[in-house]
């Protein structure tokens, strides 16, 4: 990678000058990233417009834990007016390194409430586990789809089922940005200060699920971008900073479904932000 992580240990030490137009250029090169995505995922939004098919357990088939004899079933559950499409890319990587059991979510773009979409979230989560025999599943959600999921394992006892969360591009901490649109009432949610993420700021001892939180420095809808960071004492979390790309790009890029990948097969999350491999890392 060209702008790897002792570069981005280096880079505050360039003078000014050298550090916007570097930013300058980051920022055009990611600008141009994202509006291919949207181009290309304009193409596939509506074939994920319908849910997808489950693959039914077969009749009479006893459902018995598989903990600890495969990996847990993927759900990942997209953003603000978006569906299970955007996540073609990332489906298509875990099952070439060997998950196979993904589930792409798709919440109705007429949704106007976190609680009751995550509510709906948790019924789903209890018919796939019912279905595939697991007790737990691991989550990646994209911006709101993110900040959903959250609210289910935080507000709704969720942490009982969702072994790790992987959150990319969310706005933890509310963006500013949504407050140019927030007519939504969904998107007010999404806004400092919202019923919402207070509610999430609120302690949330013995909580078992692990975080582990994508946010770029380059993505223009996180206002400021570090509000997709998790910053909560009670919580395990692990934020990591994706440097060279946009919103759009985070669940289509190569390098963070690696990082993906890495974090839904560690167990465990030892030591800070900056940890090899989940610190910091460029995919400029």
């Amino acid at each position: 990678m060209p702008f790897g992580r002792s570069s981005v240990q280096f880079f505050p030490l360039l003078p000014l000058c050298l550090r916007r137009a570097w930013i300058s250029a980051a920022m055009l090169r990611a600008t141009a990233l994202d509006l291919a995505v949207l181009a290309g995922h304009l193409v596939l939004y509506p074939s994920g417009m319908a849910a997808e098919r489950k693959d039914p357990a077969p009749e009479g088939a006893p459902q018995l834990p598989t903990a600890g004899r495969a990996r847990p079933p993927v759900v990942l559950l997209h953003g603000f007016i978006d569906n299970r499409s955007v996540f073609v890319l990332l489906r298509r990587a875990l099952s070439r390194h060997g998950w196979r059991h993904l589930e792409s979510l798709n919440y109705s773009p007429l949704t106007c409430d976190i609680r009751t979409a995550a509510e709906l979230l948790g019924r789903h989560v209890e018919e796939i586990c019912a279905r595939t025999g697991h007790t737990e599943v691991d989550m990646v959600g994209h911006s709101l789809g993110g900040l959903i999921a959250r609210y289910y394992v935080q507000c709704l006892g969720g942490d009982a089922r969702v072994r790790t969360l992987v959150t990319l591009g969310t706005p933890h901490a509310g963006t500013r940005s949504a407050q140019l649109i927030s007519a939504h009432p969904i998107v007010r949610q999404m806004c400092p200060g919202s019923d919402v993420v207070e509610e999430l700021r609120r302690p949330a001892p013995g909580c078992r699920t692990r975080f582990v939180s994508f946010w770029s420095d380059l993505d223009t809808l996180m206002v400021p971008v570090e509000t997709a960071r998790i910053d909560h004492p009670d919580l395990t979390v692990q934020n990591v900073r994706v440097s060279g790309i946009g919103h759009l790009a985070l669940p289509v890029h190569p390098a963070v479904a690696t990082g993906i990948r890495q974090a839904l097969t560690v167990e465990a999350v030892e030591g800070e932000e900056g940890a090899d491999p989940r610190g910091a890392f460029s995919v400029a």
